[in-house]
């Protein structure tokens, strides 16, 4: 395996670094926050007009062609500065799935004006981090004008501002996926204060709501299949994010110890300041390492089950003890709501939560290895 990076994708890393650099400076997530503002909306221009958008887009719509590596070299420079914007929704929730399974007309009415910022693409998939108790599954019934709807989904990510989601339905007892016009008549989309960022999550109701025929995605009974398509490519980049948030993290605390002073002397030279650092380095690259498998054997096309649940699982884990190091070791500032360490910690924590936790990573971790005896030693032998 080789994990160096072309010429072509640092030239992507550098962009996207220097735009959430320029834009997601503390003063105004901080400014954002205090008005209510739960997306950066400026940002989201600026991302649209460099085709940060269409990076993962095929040109024929319009789009560089490019794969999950570059977007993810994005995604890692968006959690390195905390930016409010629905990237990993939009790419990676909606965008890869439909122009993996979709026709040619969903992919230029919902991927096409996606690109330019017009609308957002998003999918229903929290209910793969619940527990089963809590999942209420759409119902749909054939007939001869398409697709008829009722039900409900929570949780669904940016779906307050998306204007397509992608939607896991009951069909006869088989799942299938829709591609749903959200403005569509008999669907009720309601923000949900249920994040720890805002309203980035929505309630979605659908009630008697006619779809058309073309909004099948892929083909009937196929919606397992693309569920767990998604749900790969959404584990990848929520490590790839966590990535970020938590190496930024780790530096500023680094910063912040070495510049505060406590007796006279920074408290980045008192011992158990500096093992709690190294404990936050070795979690930072743990993160990195596992997610950068993860993320190569699945972009060669190769069974990456166990590797990215194994990632998740450092996202998780490994992310909470770095954010909890940041806070602790920034004392009193640490705990202050607006102060810029603590936005590292709702992030990391919002992550971590998003299509399960470590506990529900290890419990699938478990289920893969136990039913098929080859995954297991091929991992060991990996």
């Amino acid at each position: 395996m080789d994990f160096s990076i072309s010429e072509e994708q640092a030239a992507i890393k550098e962009l996207a670094h220097q735009i959430f650099k320029d834009k997601a400076i503390a003063d105004r997530l901080l400014e954002l926050n205090r008005a209510g503002q739960d997306y950066d909306t400026e940002l989201w221009t600026v991302l649209a007009e460099q085709g940060v958008l269409g990076l993962s887009v095929p040109e024929s719509l319009g789009g560089s062609g490019l794969g999950l590596n570059e977007l993810c070299m994005v995604l890692e420079e968006q959690g390195a500065h905390v930016a409010p914007v629905p990237l990993l929704a939009n790419l990676v929730l909606g965008a890869l799935p439909i122009i993996e399974f979709g026709s040619e007309q969903q992919q230029a009415d919902a991927v096409k004006p996606m690109i330019s910022g017009e609308h957002n693409l998003t999918a229903a998939i929290a209910e793969l981090g619940m527990r089963p108790a809590r999942v209420r599954p759409v119902t749909a019934i054939k007939n001869s004008q398409g697709w008829l709807l009722n039900g409900m989904v929570d949780c669904v990510q940016d779906g307050a501002i998306a204007r397509f989601a992608l939607v896991p339905v009951n069909v006869s007892g088989h799942c299938s996926v829709l591609l749903v016009d959200l403005e569509h008549a008999g669907v009720d989309v309601q923000p949900q204060q249920l994040g720890l960022l805002g309203k980035w999550n929505a309630r979605i109701r659908f009630s008697d709501a006619q779809l058309p025929a073309d909004s099948l995605l892929g083909i009937e009974g196929q919606g397992n299949e693309i569920i767990e398509w998604i749900e790969q490519r959404a584990n990848v980049a929520h490590c790839a994010l966590q990535t970020g948030v938590s190496e930024s993290a780790m530096k500023q605390t680094a910063e912040y110890t070495g510049e505060r002073k406590q007796f006279g002397v920074p408290i980045g030279s008192f011992q158990a300041l500096a093992m709690r650092m190294a404990d936050a380095f070795i979690d930072v690259e743990a993160i990195r390492s596992t997610y950068w498998l993860a993320l190569w054997r699945l972009s060669e096309g190769l069974d990456a089950r166990i590797e990215i649940r194994a990632a998740k699982y450092w996202a998780c884990e490994g992310a909470h003890r770095v954010v909890c190091t940041a806070q602790h070791l920034h004392g009193g500032m640490g705990a202050d709501v607006e102060y810029p360490i603590h936005r590292y910690f709702l992030w990391s924590k919002m992550i971590a939560y998003s299509l399960g936790g470590g506990s529900h990573q290890l419990e699938k971790l478990g289920q893969l290895l136990a039913s098929n005896d080859d995954l297991g030693l091929a991992a060991l032998q990996s």
